[in-house]
């Protein structure tokens, strides 16, 4: 299988490319500097150049089997001005809609669209359990994950299988929040966020890439899925279970009013509960490696 990877230097796109390779399946990155090839994308990735000319989609379009797309600014980079969040919300909307168009204009069609969104769709809800069939929320987050669903929404209509994945917090030594957190505790100083009863949904970065294969290779799943693991834990408990392993203390509560004086409008990401569980993937049949939350730690723990 060839599969085109829009967006794929980031963390989960070079796992993913690892991944893949690693099964016999070629694998061609579209980014912005293909002449930049970032560490930790397997040589045997092919690099080609991403843009949002839909002619020149499609001619990358005509030669894959499978589309799994990753565009979009990080997140977690920089204060949310409102400069920043258009760059957020029109770096994904903007992609997504270029490869809808792309996908009309190609004379040979991939068969299969994985398209990526976050479990910040469904806002902050304390801890009622959030499934796939739950409304989305009103904040900033969530209207930005309901439109970059949408933007790929047209590829059904041209006989596409189009797959929604809304990722939790991916745990990963090699990028993304885990190395953040592991920081401050590894110096002692670490502790909850606010109150620490926000549910976090995390994903450790295997299970990420593998269930991105599943969605692959079985015809029979599409829609939205959660891409989280089934036991969400509280932010407390988290922080709790690395300074566990850790042997290191976690007494220094980080309040939610200096928080918000940090990183302005960007601690609400932070600080929002989200107890969403992967419904539709179990249901499916895919089984986790790392379901609870200190096994999969452990693991990335001693991978370092």
């Amino acid at each position: 299988m060839h599969v085109l990877v829009p967006g794929g230097t980031g963390l989960i796109g070079r796992a993913l490319a690892r991944h893949l390779i690693g099964q016999g399946h070629r694998v061609t990155v579209l980014t912005r500097r293909p002449e930049r090839r970032p560490q930790g994308l397997p040589q045997e990735a092919a690099l080609a150049r991403w843009s949002l000319d839909p002619a020149d989609l499609a001619r990358y379009l005509e030669a894959a089997d499978a589309v799994v797309n990753l565009v979009g600014a990080n997140i977690a980079q920089g204060r949310w001005t409102t400069r920043r969040k258009a760059e957020l919300y029109h770096s994904r909307v903007d992609a997504g809609r270029a490869l809808s168009q792309a996908w009309e204009q190609a004379r040979k069609r991939p068969s299969v669209l994985l398209q990526m969104s976050a479990v910040g769709y469904y806002g902050s809800r304390g801890d009622q359990i959030l499934t796939e069939e739950a409304p989305p929320g009103s904040d900033f987050l969530a209207r930005l994950c309901v439109d970059w669903e949408a933007s790929t929404r047209p590829v059904e209509d041209l006989g596409a299988r189009r797959v929604v994945m809304r990722t939790g917090i991916v745990l990963s030594t090699e990028g993304g929040a885990l190395p953040r957190l592991l920081l401050p505790i590894r110096l002692g100083v670490g502790g909850p966020l606010g109150d620490g009863k926000a549910y976090m949904p995390w994903i450790h970065v295997h299970d990420v890439v593998e269930a991105m294969r599943f969605f692959l290779e079985r015809e029979a799943t599409r829609g939205v899925y959660n891409l989280c693991a089934p036991h969400p834990v509280t932010n407390e408990e988290f922080v709790r279970t690395l300074g566990r392993l850790l042997h290191r203390p976690t007494w220094f509560r980080v309040p939610a009013w200096a928080l918000r004086l940090a990183l302005g409008k960007m601690a609400e990401a932070l600080l929002a509960s989200l107890r969403a569980v992967p419904q539709r993937l179990l249901e499916a049949g895919y089984t986790f490696a790392f379901p609870h939350l200190e096994p999969a730690l452990r693991d990335l723990l001693q991978a370092r």
